[in-house]
């Protein structure tokens, strides 16, 4: 349980690396042959979990003194018959490995903690069996057992989650044929595009549509090593922006690549349509916020793990916002449309349900109070910059599930927390 006063925020913080980032480079690392280096990898329960997985994959990891470089030797993905991995919290872990590891001819069982064995990954099983490889899961939830090889061929996947295609995207060019995906439905586009920035400079060969919902990708290829480093992450700089957003004040966030792929950044965009001012100075942003917010009806299909800290900055904006096109923000670690709806309404904000997001109906203010976090970062995460617009303490359950992605959330945050 954690207790924070009202406050604003006002200073600057240096985020850590991207954890959609981290968790690609060590999947690609472990699949390569040879060694890779990995500087300045986000060290998270999500990567660990990651790191994890790539160990139980035949792959060594190692890290420098100082604990900002990693090293991964591996000869390609192998593991005995019968390996079970648990992937932790970690839903990305999970979509990006299951296709992947279907490469390897041996029987390998994917499971997690309570919360990831309630998050869908039917669709992403019944591809990789349209691909050639033996797969099953339990009722459509994980634990997900599946056997190799990959042969190629053709599939078809509705995609509420990019990382379904992503998965397939990075485990194509490991299959023995050629592969053809078709997705019909396709949500988080952004985030195809991190994957294909590692395909391209990996040299592998593929086609993909402009739309992404059509790709062609050459089977029998390789995976090389490699020597990268890992930028900031947009979705935990957000946190960050929308703290000045609701406390009307100046934060710069540092670590940052304006021309980055990660979708999240898109949320600069929204809040200066809901007044703020932001300036770019090299890979450093300033996010200024206004005396008033105001609201406004924002699609958040592409970037959904928006969602809770926008609905704080609208919780603290002046009139209506609706947040809108975003119904898989309902099958992540919970069901964030329905948790954000009932902490708004204990912090005094009224908002509405739709089957696809929230309308809130901004006050200007936020009164504080005793909210859950559900076990969710992201959440725990958004009411923590609340007290920001608090009129009184907002108290949170447990806050100890923002290490998922970023350990150090409420160090920082104290580091630029100003008494009102």
């Amino acid at each position: 349980m954690i207790s924070l006063e009202p406050c604003t925020f006002s200073g600057t913080v240096e985020v850590p690396a991207s954890k959609s980032q981290t968790i690609r480079a060590f999947l690609i690392a472990a699949a390569a042959k040879g060694r890779s280096t990995i500087r300045h990898p986000l060290i998270s329960s999500d990567t660990l979990s990651a790191i994890s997985a790539v160990k139980a994959l035949g792959a060594h990891v190692s890290f420098s003194e100082d604990g900002r470089t990693a090293y991964v030797e591996s000869e390609g993905f192998s593991a005995d018959d019968g390996t079970v991995i648990d992937a932790g919290n970690s839903g990305t872990t999970t979509y990006l490995l299951l296709p992947m590891a279907a490469s390897i001819p041996r029987s390998i069982t994917i499971t997690g903690d309570d919360q990831l064995r309630r998050r869908p990954v039917r669709p992403l099983v019944e591809a990789i069996r349209m691909l050639g490889a033996e797969a099953k899961d339990c009722d459509g939830l994980p634990p997900a057992t599946i056997r190799g090889p990959l042969k190629g061929g053709h599939a078809s996947i509705e995609c509420r989650t990019s990382q379904y295609l992503s998965g397939l995207l990075l485990a194509s060019p490991l299959a023995e044929g050629r592969t053809v995906i078709d997705c019909p439905l396709l949500y988080e586009k952004p985030y195809v595009s991190l994957t294909l920035g590692w395909l391209d400079r990996q040299g592998i060969h593929y086609t993909i549509s402009d739309d992404y919902m059509h790709a062609e990708v050459e089977g029998g290829q390789e995976y090389r090593p490699f020597d990268e480093s890992i930028d900031g992450d947009f979705s935990s700089a957000s946190f960050f922006f929308a703290a000045a957003a609701v406390s009307g004040t100046k934060v710069t966030v540092e670590g940052l690549d304006r021309n980055d792929p990660q979708g999240d950044k898109a949320i600069l965009g929204i809040l200066e349509k809901m007044g703020c001012r932001v300036e770019w100075n090299g890979r450093s942003v300033a996010v200024t916020g206004p005396e008033r917010l105001h609201g406004g009806e924002f699609d958040l299909n592409a970037i959904p793990d928006t969602l809770p800290i926008l609905s704080i900055a609208a919780a603290a904006a002046e009139g209506d916002t609706r947040l809108t096109n975003v119904p898989q923000a309902r099958i992540k670690e919970t069901d964030r449309i329905s948790c954000m709806r009932e902490n708004l309404e204990i912090l005094g904000v009224e908002a509405d349900e739709e089957p696809d997001g929230l309308v809130i109906h901004g006050r200007g203010r936020i009164n504080g109070g005793c909210v859950r976090g559900f076990g969710d970062h992201r959440i725990i995460m958004a009411l923590a910059i609340a007290s920001g617009a608090a009129e009184n303490a907002i108290v949170i359950d447990d806050e100890k599930a923002a290490a998922v992605t970023f350990p150090t959330f409420f160090e920082l945050a104290e580091s630029i927390r100003r008494e009102r």
